[in-house]
């Protein structure tokens, strides 16, 4: 039986049991596909982040519980939360490594973790039939990058919405964001993503690299407050940099730490 070093933290949030839990998973060298997808699947959390120390930092990979994942904000810092106050990583900034989105790094600071990571700016699109029927209201605007942006009037819409998750399903990209301007927070938001096991994402980092380019632009700032408006709640910083990459600055808590204890699969017997 083999053992990993686990760690459940609490990542967007300065308070346990808010935020957006994620799994971080700390492996000396990666293991078959099909075992990380049942450790991740096992978690039963958004995301499960797996890192293996490589020269100039750590590779890092994020499975939901049904799939592979290309980036993932909320699971990257607790990582990060992970490698710097678990590891005693000696650096203040820790380099990652990705398979798809090339190289990202994350920041120590006196206030919490920055994520240094690509833009993903929306480009406007016709609305989809189906993802007005799967939200039951009317967009003031809808964009699509990796997912829908559907733009609504005010907080209150972005509250009341209620999903359709089979409709959901069917459309194209990973997910569908819905944003409205903030009453206390600059911009609030909401997350689906129920292809990737997900109905509704607690806090989405990886949403704000498309969120960030968009209300910058249309609020003319280059820093934003950003509330998630999910049942646990969430609050990033999101800074668009004048190299044109998001910088999310949040907070993240440890809840639990331990072993985690798997058997390797046997080789099949040869056929007779």
């Amino acid at each position: 039986m083999s053992a990993i070093p686990f760690y459940q933290v609490d990542a967007f949030s300065n308070q346990a049991f808010k935020g957006n839990p994620a799994a971080v998973c700390v492996l000396d060298s990666w293991l078959d596909d099909g075992l990380l997808q049942q450790i991740a699947a096992e978690n039963n959390l958004s995301e499960t982040a797996f890192i293996v120390p490589i020269a100039t930092g750590y590779e890092i990979r994020w499975f939901t519980p049904t799939t592979e994942v290309e980036l993932c904000g909320h699971a990257t810092l607790a990582a990060a939360y992970v490698i710097f106050n678990c590891l005693a990583y000696p650096s203040m900034v820790v380099h990652f490594k990705t398979r798809y989105r090339g190289d990202l790094r994350v920041l120590r600071e006196d206030d919490g973790l920055t994520l240094d990571f690509p833009s993903c700016p929306a480009t406007s699109c016709p609305t989809p039939p189906i993802l007005k029927q799967a939200l039951g209201i009317e967009p003031q605007e809808v964009l699509f990058a990796d997912d829908y942006l559907v733009v609504l009037a005010n907080e209150d819409q972005v509250k009341q919405v209620h999903i359709n998750k089979p409709l959901l399903m069917q459309l194209e990209g990973r997910g569908v964001i819905i944003s409205a301007r903030g009453e206390q927070a600059d911009i609030v938001s909401r997350f689906f993503a129920p292809k990737y096991g997900i109905d509704e994402d607690p806090v989405t980092g990886s949403a704000h690299c498309t969120l960030t380019p968009y209300w910058c632009a249309r609020l003319g700032k280059n820093t934003l407050v950003a509330q998630q408006l999910s049942a646990r709640t969430g609050s990033i910083r999101c800074t668009l940099s004048p190299d044109n990459r998001v910088l999310l600055h949040g907070q993240a808590v440890l809840i639990i730490e331990g072993k985690l204890y798997y058997e390797q699969p046997l080789p099949l017997p040869n056929a007779s």
